[in-house]
């Protein structure tokens, strides 16, 4: 089965569709999914639950989703991993409340929205999450984040108040623990050496390799380059960071080794990535 990686804190998409985008598969992040309009049926492990225009869906990682589509569907999806929980753009109180909250949810069909009010609440924010996106207009990128905190918290509160008394707050999955540790420390190249992650869990290098590459579909070593090429693309389309400043930010040696790195992985230097974009840009807007 097909296991999809995030390389970024937080990634918005929205569709129309006819017919499900994807069969079943597995995220190695969290994923919310809203209803704007349409109708048809959710599958998750195994189970049903007919949707309709202002559901909303929580998928966990490791959970296996697809949908069935019965009208035409409008899909807003929200994808976001621990890193963004974790980060100081996302001011809750209680980080690891809100962590565990989101990992104990009930991983059953369902909207996820319990409190009426909430339902009201959350339907503008998603239409003006999406309008954001869509106009780019000033400030759109942190009227976008607290958007997005804002839906995340909504639904962590929907979760805790339906939470069964008896959920006890234990460690996650070994393997959501080592992606967490490795989007963590991405930018500290030291850190995240295959020896050093090894000793940081207990487990052997040898068997690290095999046990990663089980439950996530590729290797460690892949999964840290495309996550490390990712951040790079962010940087170069969404920033003015000069390309030595942002190997700085990276932990690369200097320039020349980030130029050598970002052109073995997409065939072009990070200059002629950010200026082929910018070209892309402008004649979408033209």
């Amino acid at each position: 089965m097909k296991r999809e990686s995030l390389y970024e804190p937080f990634e918005i998409a929205f569709k129309t569709v006819d017919e499900c985008p994807k069969p079943g598969h597995q995220h190695t992040f969290f994923e919310l999914i809203y209803i704007v309009s349409g109708t048809g049926t959710q599958c998750i492990n195994k189970n049903n639950f007919a949707y309709r225009a202002g559901h909303l869906f929580l998928i966990t990682p490791e959970d296996c989703h697809s949908f069935d589509i019965e009208t035409t569907t409008q899909f807003f999806f929200l994808r976001f991993n621990d890193i963004h929980i974790r980060s100081n753009a996302l001011h809750y109180g209680n980080i690891q409340r809100l962590e565990y909250i989101l990992q104990n949810a009930n991983h059953q069909p369902g909207c996820i929205l319990k409190n009426q009010e909430d339902k009201c609440l959350v339907k503008p924010i998603v239409e003006a999450i999406m309008r954001e996106y869509i106009s780019r207009d000033l400030y759109n990128k942190e009227l976008i984040q607290h958007l997005v905190n804002t839906l995340i918290v909504v639904v962590a509160r929907n979760i805790a108040k339906y939470m069964p008394e008896q959920v006890t707050e234990n460690t996650t999955e070994k393997a959501l623990d080592i992606l967490s540790y490795i989007q963590n420390n991405i930018y500290y190249p030291d850190k995240i050496r295959a020896e050093v992650i090894g000793d940081y869990f207990g487990i052997s290098e040898t068997y690290l390799g095999r046990y990663f590459k089980k439950h996530t579909q590729e290797t460690m070593q892949q999964y840290i380059t495309n996550y490390r090429v990712k951040l790079i693309e962010v940087r170069l389309q969404r920033s003015d960071l000069r390309i030595n400043e942002i190997a700085d930010e990276m932990g690369f040696t200097d320039e020349s080794h980030l130029n050598k790195f970002f052109r073995k992985q997409k065939g072009v230097s990070p200059s002629e990535f950010r200026k082929s974009r910018a070209n892309y840009s402008l004649e979408l807007t033209a």
